[in-house]
C-alpha cells in the first residue's frame, strides 16, 4: 500500500492536541522528532565511522503538559495500554513495553542533572515500527525536548542526541551508535548529513532537486534488543580487540585500513574477518558517495549496490525478502539506486527515483513483491525532511 501521507504536521499536532485535552483536561506543547533513512555507511556508526541518513516525513509527536504531582502518565495514539510512574521510584532498567524509551529518557536526564517534573503525556507517531527508520530514536527526541521543556530553560543542543543514545544503550539494552538520534536532531530538508560518528562533525550534501526517496517496508520486523544486533557489534569489538596486537594505537573498526586487515586475514576468525570487512569497506563508499552523490549518478548507485552486497554477505544482516525487493527495483522507469537500510533482519530498502517516475516506481515494486513472496508490502515516498532542531519544528502547535 502506497502511503498517500494525508495529514500535514500541523493538522496532525492540532488533532493530538485536541486528543489530549480529551484526555488529560488541559492544553499541551507538542514537541516533534522525525524518523530517519540511512542512504548508506550502516553499522559504521557504533565502529566510530561514517554515515549518510536524511531525516523523512514521518514523525513522532510528543505532546505533554505538567501534573502537580511527582507521576508520570504516558499514554500512545499507537498502543491502547496506559501506563503510570513515579517520578521518585522510577524503574532501574526496562520493563519490556513501549515506553521504555520515554523511561530510558527521563533516567538519563536525571543521571545529568535535569530535574523531572510530574506530566501528563500523550504520544501520537507515523514512523512504522520495527521498520529500520528509527521509530525508538525519534520517540526518544522527542520526549527528551518535551520532558526539559517543563524545568530546564536551555540545554546543549549537541548533548541531546548522546543522552538520548544512552538511553538506548544503557536503559533498553539496544547497544545502537549515535546516527540514528543525531539525524532526529539535525537532518535538514532537501539533504543527505554526512555524520563522523567519532567527532560528530557533519556536512549537509544536497540531494539532486528531481529526486524522491522511496522506502519499501518488507513487512519483516526485527528487534534490534533481541541479540543479533548487539552480536555484531561485539563480533566487531573482538575484531579490534585483536587486530590491536599488531595495531596497539587502534580504537575502532575506524582506525584500520583495508590493507592492514587484509594482511591478519589468516589470524582472525573468520566471521569476525568478514564483520571487519564490510565495515572497512562501508566507511569508504560513504566517504566516496559524498563526492558522487550529485553528479555522478552511475557512481552512486554502485556504491549503493555494493553496499547492499556487503552486507549480505560479509555482516549477514539481510534476509529473503529484503534481498528480492532490492533486485524487484533493478531496472525499473526512473531508479537511481538502493539497498538494505537500517539494523537487518528485515526492515526495508531505501531507493533513490527521478521524482516523475516515483509514484509509478512505488505501485510496481509493491505488485511485483506481492506477486514473489505473497506478502503486501507498505511504499513510502519522502523528500528529505529537516530534524527536530533545523529550525521548523515549532515546539508548541
Amino acid at each position: 500500500m502506497v502511503d498517500p501521507r494525508i495529514e500535514s504536521r500541523t493538522a496532525s499536532a492540532a488533532r493530538l492536541a485536541q486528543q489530549f485535552e480529551t484526555t488529560f483536561g488541559s492544553r499541551p506543547c507538542i514537541f516533534s522528532a522525525p524518523g530517519r533513512v540511512n542512504l548508506i555507511g550502516e553499522h559504521t556508526d557504533y565502529n566510530d565511522g561514517f554515515v549518510m541518513p536524511c531525516a523523512l516525513d514521518f514523525s513522532t509527536k510528543v505532546a505533554i503538559a505538567r501534573r502537580h504531582d511527582r507521576r508520570l502518565h504516558i499514554r500512545s495514539l499507537q498502543f491502547p495500554q496506559p501506563f503510570v510512574f513515579d517520578l521518585d521510584r522510577m524503574p532501574e532498567t526496562r520493563i519490556g513495553a513501549w515506553p521504555d524509551y520515554v523511561l530510558g529518557v527521563a533516567a538519563m536526564l536525571t543521571q545529568a542533572g535535569y530535574p523531572l517534573a510530574g506530566a501528563d503525556v500523550l504520544i501520537d507517531s507515523d514512523v512504522p515500527i520495527g521498520s529500520g527508520l528509527s521509530s525508538s530514536a525519534a520517540l526518544e527526541v522527542a520526549s527528551a525536548r518535551a520532558l526539559l521543556s517543563l524545568t530546564a530553560g536551555t540545554y546543549p543542543a549537541h548533548d541531546l542526541p548522546k543522552l538520548c543514545q544512552r538511553a538506548e544503550n544503557l536503559f533498553v539494552g539496544a547497544r545502537v551508535g549515535i546516527m540514528d538520534q543525531f539525524a532526529a536532531c539535525f537532518a535538514k530538508a532537501g539533504h543527505a548529513l554526512l555524520l563522523d560518528c567519532r567527532s560528530l562533525d557533519f556536512k549537509l550534501i544536497e540531494l539532486p532537486q528531481n529526486v524522491r526517496l522511496v522506502i519499501c517496508n518488507t513487512m519483516v520486523k526485527h528487534e534490534h534488543a533481541s541479540g543479533e544486533y548487539n552480536q555484531r557489534r561485539a563480533e566487531c569489538e573482538a575484531g579490534v580487540k585483536i587486530l590491536s596486537r599488531w595495531h596497539p594505537g587502534i580504537r575502532a573498526l575506524r582506525d584500520l585500513s583495508l590493507e592492514q586487515l587484509q594482511a591478519h586475514s589468516n589470524e582472525i576468525p573468520a566471521a569476525i574477518f568478514k564483520r571487519c570487512m564490510h565495515v572497512v569497506q562501508e566507511n569508504q563508499r560513504v566517504l566516496d558517495a559524498a563526492c558522487c552523490l550529485a553528479d555522478d549518478v552511475t557512481r552512486f548507485k554502485e556504491l549503493l549496490r555494493a553496499s547492499h552486497r556487503s552486507l549480505r554477505d560479509l555482516y549477514e544482516v539481510s534476509c529473503r525478502e529484503l534481498d528480492i525487493m532490492v533486485q524487484l527495483a533493478e531496472g525499473l522507469p526512473g531508479h537511481l539506486g538502493g539497498r538494505m537500510t537500517g539494523g537487518g533482519f528485515g526492515g526495508c530498502t531505501v531507493n533513490l527515483v527521478e521524482a516523475a517516475h516515483a509514484t509509478d516506481f512505488a505501485t510496481r515494486i509493491a505488485e511485483r513483491y506481492q506477486q514473489d513472496t505473497g506478502i503486501k508490502p507498505e511504499i513510502y515516498l519522502s523528500a528529505a525532511a529537516d530534524g527536530a532542531l533545523a529550525g521548523l519544528d515549532k515546539d508548541a502547535e
